[in-house]
Order: structure tokens, then C-alpha cells, then sequence
């Protein structure tokens, strides 16, 4: 009986140690903060654009970062939500036009009333236009770590579903600038 209670506690402190061994190391990472300080750019597709800013297309790359910061979101939504509109419209909140528009799109983000994303007024709204962008991204699961423009091409249903790449380093270096100011 010595011996059998002898093995029962070896085995179970064994069991203990090798239970130790293997949680370690997961309640240590499970203790590391998950939120990144930095817009780092996942992956940064194919050929990068870039183009120079006046004073209104750099105040609606600002609009759509106070209104990630509104939603809650952290600065990888600003990063989607901005190559998004620079693709879109060159960060330009554009109204209709004519026949060189396509199809109803107006604002920021391009978007449609006849689809569904507000009135004409709402959709030229900088802070509108983002949250109902951002509310879209929301929706798509997996959006953090997915490329930008597998994102932005769920949320927007471009014709042109590669386009957004192009813009992920512009962007990125404009949230990484005014985040914080």
C-alpha cells in the first residue's frame, strides 16, 4: 500500500509538472496584450501609389480616422477605410457626376443610395460615410488579419478587386502621422 501510494503521488505530481510545462508557456502568451500600437501594413501587395494631398483630401483622411477612433476600432480599420477611399476617390468626397459617374456613387467610399448606404446627404458626410463603411468591415470576418484588399473588396464589391492594394503604404503612413494628433 506504501508503494501504490507512493506511485499515485509521483504520478500525480508528474502529471502536474508536465501540465506546467506545456500551460506555461500558453497563460504567458495568453497574458500579452493583443493590440498592436502601430498601423503596420499587413503585407503590402504588388506596386504601391502614392499621391500628394491638398488641405481637403488630407481633412477627410483625418474625418476617417476620428471616425474609427468614434467606432472604436483600432488603426488597422483607418488604414482599410483610407486606401479604400483614396482608391475610391482619391480621399475627394465627390457628388454626382453626371455621366462620368458610376452608376449613383457619391462620397468618399463611393457608395450607392440605390444600394442601400443612405440618402445622397448622408453618404457625403465624411463621419456617416466611414461609420457605414466600418460598420460593413465589422462584418467581415477575420477583416484584421485578411489583406487590405480582400477587406475593402468584401465590403465595397468593386469591379476592380485588386485595386485597394495599390494604396496600403499612402495609407499607412497617413495613419501612422495623424493618429495620435
Amino acid at each position: 500500500m506504501n508503494t501504490m501510494l507512493r506511485k499515485s503521488v509521483l504520478g500525480i505530481a508528474g502529471l502536474a509538472f508536465t501540465g506546467g510545462v506545456f500551460a506555461g508557456p500558453i497563460a504567458a502568451h495568453a497574458a500579452e496584450p493583443v493590440h498592436s500600437t502601430k498601423p503596420v501594413a499587413v503585407s503590402v501587395q504588388g506596386a504601391q501609389s502614392k499621391i500628394d494631398l491638398n488641405d481637403e483630401q488630407l481633412a477627410n483622411a483625418k474625418a476617417i480616422i476620428a471616425a474609427t477612433k468614434k467606432a472604436g476600432l483600432p488603426e488597422r480599420a483607418a488604414v482599410i477605410s483610407i486606401a479604400t477611399s483614396l482608391q475610391e476617390s482619391k480621399l475627394e468626397n465627390l457628388g454626382h457626376l453626371g455621366d462620368a459617374n458610376d452608376h449613383d456613387s457619391l462620397g468618399l467610399f463611393q457608395q450607392r443610395p440605390s444600394s442601400g448606404w443612405g440618402t445622397p446627404e448622408q453618404i457625403t458626410d465624411p463621419e456617416y460615410s466611414t461609420l457605414a463603411f466600418l460598420k460593413g468591415l465589422k462584418q467581415v470576418d477575420g477583416w484584421q488579419d485578411m489583406p487590405l484588399t480582400e477587406a475593402a473588396q468584401t465590403v465595397q464589391v468593386s469591379a476592380y478587386p485588386d485595386a485597394y492594394a495599390q494604396w496600403e503604404q499612402q495609407a499607412a503612413d497617413i495613419v501612422a502621422h495623424h493618429w495620435n494628433s
